[in-house]
């Protein structure tokens, strides 16, 4: 079996191709676990691939695309054979987990307000569904009942999940995503990437500057002639958090990058990566607008369109320093009744830069969520109060 998919009505579904013989509906047949075990069981439904379409089929013969129904626990890289002639094929080796994230339900004051699966129940409901196609995925409970640790196999995977929740109708909010460190013989490790990046020649300099700046290390580069280079490099995945909007940006979309785990390393002291500007956050809620966004431009980039509603502790820009600034969007403009000599001019703002998903998971900090509903994404920081939030921080200070 290469693949999962999963059925209320027939369970767990297995599907791979028919490398020798033939399979019925109704056969006895035995299953080659990972672990060497055997379990016999009996093919209740049989469906094969025509074109993108799946149809309920009878027999399958050599060759052929097929969904097995039956086996409750079967897994990706374990062999369905005859009973009286077991023979598996070689196990599959699968990647394991190198980044996690938090999963919360949303605690926002605009909880509820988008999305229709919102409690715990139903979220926790949903990251189960997803482990029985999801090979890769982990998700382990902690010790608040609306809060799990979800673990995948690096940004996309963890963002595609999210992206679908949200497309289906969950609210949820996420944290930073952070790599899983591992004790190897006493010593802290963690997980390098093997990456291979096609790019057109004049951008090689640039690809290899910003990831010896994310501590990789290059391993090989091959000129493949019609002016392409392939750089092959082992890096931090951490160092990749974050990389893959830079490196299209850097190669003007003509970039190709494959990164896949290599090997869990000693662990590199010190920042790698991230964010090294602070946010704009909102110290008030309703409405933005245009007036005070015209006064908050030069602080930095915004990220919210006027009329957007706001709250308390919201972040609605990048600060062009380092530190974090809360300021005012929401305030108008005073309407009096005394006329101005000169006219007013008309309020002209730059163009908001509206992140994306996986932009918005680049821009997190460690005291920061990322609000997703199925009509917005916003940033937050964790505690929406400006007082309780310094309170916060100087505490944290303090124990350091």
């Amino acid at each position: 079996m290469s693949l999962l998919d999963y059925n209320d009505f027939v369970g767990r579904i297995g599907i791979g191709r028919v490398f020798r013989g033939t399979v019925k509906v109704g056969d006895q047949v035995t299953l080659s676990k990972l672990d060497g075990t055997t379990k016999n069981f009996r093919v209740t439904k049989l469906f094969g691939f025509f074109g993108l379409e799946r149809r309920e089929i009878q027999e399958a013969k050599a060759g052929d695309l097929i969904a097995v129904s039956g086996m409750e626990d079967i897994f990706v890289g374990e062999t369905i054979t005859p009973t009286d002639a077991v023979e598996a094929l070689p196990i599959l080796h699968i990647d394991e987990p190198t980044l996690q994230m938090t999963f919360l339900v949303n605690n926002s004051p605009f909880a509820g307000k988008e999305g229709k699966w919102v409690t715990s129940r139903k979220v926790e409901e949903r990251l189960q569904a997803e482990l029985q196609t999801d090979v890769s995925l982990r998700v382990d409970p902690t010790d608040s009942p609306d809060k799990w640790t979800v673990s995948g196999r690096g940004e996309l995977h963890l963002s595609i999940l999210i992206e679908t929740m949200r497309r289906e109708g969950y609210e949820l909010q996420v944290s930073r995503p952070e790599v899983i460190v591992k004790e190897i013989d006493g010593v802290k490790c963690e997980p390098f990437e093997r990456v291979q990046i096609d790019t057109p020649e004049e951008y090689q300099g640039s690809v290899i500057q910003s990831l010896s700046e994310r501590k990789g290390e290059m391993l090989d580069m091959i000129s493949t002639g019609n002016g392409q280079t392939r750089l092959v490099f082992l890096v931090p995945a951490r160092g990749l958090i974050g990389y893959s909007t830079e490196f299209l940006s850097m190669t003007r979309g003509y970039g190709i990058m494959n990164h896949t785990f290599d090997q869990y390393l000693p662990l590199i002291p010190g920042e790698i990566g991230g964010r090294h500007r602070g946010a704009l956050v909102s110290i008030d809620a309703g409405k933005a607008t245009t007036y005070s966004i015209m006064s908050i431009e030069e602080r930095g980039t915004i990220f919210v369109n006027p009329g957007t509603e706001v709250y308390e502790g919201m972040i609605i820009g990048e600060n062009s320093r380092e530190n974090d600034l809360t300021v005012n969007i929401t305030k108008a403009k005073q309407m009096t009744n005394v006329r101005s000599a000169t006219k007013d001019q008309t309020a002209v703002i730059k163009t908001p830069r509206i992140l994306t998903l996986e932009e918005s998971l680049e821009f997190l900090n460690d005291d920061e969520y990322m609000e997703v509903t199925p009509e917005s994404i916003r940033l937050r920081k964790q505690i929406l109060n400006k007082a309780e939030r310094e309170k916060a921080n100087k505490k944290k200070k303090s124990a350091e």
